[in-house]
């Protein structure tokens, strides 16, 4: 009655199978072992129910099932697995022993298949539960097995399958061990959200606000992250139905509803939401992979998870306030009316240089003690009572020679003329900076200059491996979780090649020692930088090698230009201006965004 379809897609696929079986098995603790990436072996151990021997032959057949007992339990489906076709697909194609005993039975028994042949069955002693092993996934199909991803990309397809069991019942212990080594060890935890922070991290449970709603049609429960802490792309988004992982656009779309004008567009917030709905309102066998589902009361679950999720951003204010209590603040105290008789308080002298001018051959005032500080005496045709009267200066015109400290003409040969900048460069706002040319002033957008010279220099390093890594002052980890951490050393080689010195440090976390030149290295800015550089990782499907140096390097440079660090001095300005010009297109970015503009003379005329 029903028509399965592909189950097996690759060795995530039969994690997935496995685990679901596991948990309709009633077991209370999950482990699964798997060598490279699931390719030599994968191996899931139980200790629920168990099989008699008879079913356990009987289960690898097509369409056998224990979970339902007529065709009407197909409209009221509480487990995962119902189809009978999960183990049939996977001993097609591998080469498959299982090892199970009932608690009620002394003795188990092992039964063994390979291309959907039984090749043995035989009583053995066995642990209570299931003990299922899969050896040499498609070895009778190497086409198959030929498009299988690296192992890196593999193993991050069954760490998500992972996680989606995990995450759906925190009353279980579960464990992942990859090449011998334990990736998770998973505790049966308190609350899900001791379980999302032990899978995920404390950087994704940190900031998550709970939602609930119960109505006749529909009961939703979970967590939902805070506005700020929404990133670019999809990640930790996670849609549960009556404990069942799946995915859902539609429903998508009603929480990023509720997110409107809190979020800039582009990001997307975290979330862990569990819907529960009567089992004969919702098609759970629309697809091989059971990941698509179909509800009967569509709109009105939209409707209530939007006003559900809306209703908790409402509840909390994301603006910034003053924080009364904090510990740290200082003390402010407190006068009696009376303490300005006692304590006299005289408003500052304040002395000014008349002469000065900026833009004198060593930016310095000329300065003679011999005529009262001035070159000359005074300026002409300066009344310098009037200009303190008009600007509330006192004692503007006591510019005697008591009134300065005597400074030499050569005070900047103090430093090295190389150091020196060679023109005058001013910055604005930090984001322009002004110079002066010939025609006029010319401005340049410190933002879109950064990214022109970045480009420009990773398009250096990953055609022609040359890079420069800036060090960080202290070593920076930061904790990116199991998926991510896969991520970063699947492209190990191309953040080297830029200039990244990123280590790995345990199952979840990595150090960061340094980054390309013209990034911030900053202590505390690490965390930030590596997930704005996953969002690029996650982001990047060109297969084209050109096209995707030229995307990643349009990409990185943006990030460095976003988050390096401020200009500060005319030397620095000026070091920018002279990179600038050195790039090939300085006027542009790479997007096509001018960096620079000329505001003539003749413009500056208008303004008087």
């Amino acid at each position: 009655m029903i028509a399965a379809g592909e189950v097996v897609q690759r060795p995530a696929s039969v994690v997935k199978e496995l685990m679901e079986n596991s948990v309709d098995a009633g077991a209370s603790s999950i482990t699964v072992v798997i060598q490279d990436a699931g390719r030599t072996l994968i191996q899931v151990i139980d200790d629920g129910r168990g099989m008699s021997p008879d079913d356990a032959v009987l289960c690898f057949e097509r369409h056998a099932t224990s979970k339902l007992a007529t065709a009407e339990d197909l409209s009221n489906i509480l487990t995962y697995g119902f189809r009978g076709e999960a183990l049939a697909s996977i001993a097609a194609v591998a080469q498959v022993s299982l090892k199970t005993r009932r608690e009620e039975d002394e003795l188990g028994c092992e039964v063994h298949f390979a291309a959907s042949v039984n090749t043995s069955t035989e009583i053995a002693a066995a642990a209570k539960g299931c003990n299922i092993e899969v050896r040499d996934l498609f070895y009778n199909v190497p086409a198959r097995r030929k498009f299988l991803k690296s192992d890196n990309v593999e193993f991050k397809h069954i760490v998500a399958e992972f996680t989606h069991v995990a995450l759906t019942r925190p009353d279980l212990a579960f464990t992942l061990i990859h090449n011998g080594k334990e990736i998770y060890v998973l505790k049966k935890a308190k609350s899900l959200k001791f379980r999302i922070q032990n899978l995920l991290g404390s950087n994704a449970s940190d900031g998550l606000m709970d939602i609930a709603a119960d109505t006749t049609t529909v009961g939703i429960s979970g967590f939902i992250g805070q506005p700020e802490s929404a990133r670019k792309g999809l990640g930790e988004q996670y849609f549960f139905v009556n404990g069942r992982f799946f995915r859902s656009p539609y429903l998508h779309k009603a929480v990023m509803k509720a997110y409107e004008n809190l979020i800039p567009d582009g990001v997307t917030p975290s979330y862990f939401i569990y819907i529960e709905v009567a089992p004969h309102t919702v098609d759970v066998n629309i697809s091989p992979t059971k990941t698509e589902i179909k509800f009967e009361e569509d709109s009105i679950i939209f409707q209530t998870l939007y006003a559900c999720v809306k209703e908790v951003l409402g509840k909390n204010d994301f603006n910034g306030a003053i924080d009364f209590e904090q510990g740290d603040a200082p003390q402010i105290p407190t006068f009696s009316s009376n303490f300005d008789e006692f304590h006299q308080i005289h408003e500052p002298k304040i002395s000014i240089d008349p002469s000065y001018n900026p833009f004198d051959s060593d930016g310095l005032p000329t300065s003679d003690l011999t005529t009262g500080g001035f070159v000359g005496g005074k300026p002409d045709g300066f009344d310098s009572a009037a200009f303190g009267d008009k600007y509330g200066f006192e004692g503007a015109h006591s510019y005697g020679s008591s009134s300065f400290v005597s400074r030499e003409h050569n005070y900047g040969k103090l430093f090295e003329e190389s150091v020196l900048p060679s023109t005058r460069a001013l910055t604005v706002n930090d984001k322009y900076i002004i110079t002066v040319v010939k025609s006029g002033l010319m401005a340049i957008n410190i933002r879109r200059a950064k990214e022109r010279i970045l480009f420009d220099r990773f398009i250096g390093a990953l055609s022609a491996n040359e890079h420069v890594t800036q060090q960080a002052l202290f070593p920076e980890p930061v904790e990116v979780g199991v998926e991510n951490k896969l991520l970063l050393d699947e492209n190990a080689e191309l953040l080297s090649s830029l200039g990244f010195d990123i280590r790995s440090f345990g199952n979840d976390t990595v150090i960061v020692n340094g980054v390309p030149e013209g990034y911030s290295a900053q202590q505390g800015k690490a965390q930030e930088l590596l997930y704005q550089v996953l969002d690029v990782l996650k982001d990047s499907s060109v297969s084209l090698k050109e096209t995707l140096t030229a995307t990643l390097a349009e990409k990185f440079a943006r990030i460095g230009a976003a988050t390096a660090e401020k200009i500060t001095s005319p030397m620095q300005a000026q070091s920018l201006i002279d990179a600038l010009f050195a790039c090939a297109n300085a006027e542009f970015t790479n997007s096509g965004r001018r960096t620079m503009a000329i505001i003539s003379t003749e413009e500056l005329d208008k303004k008087f």
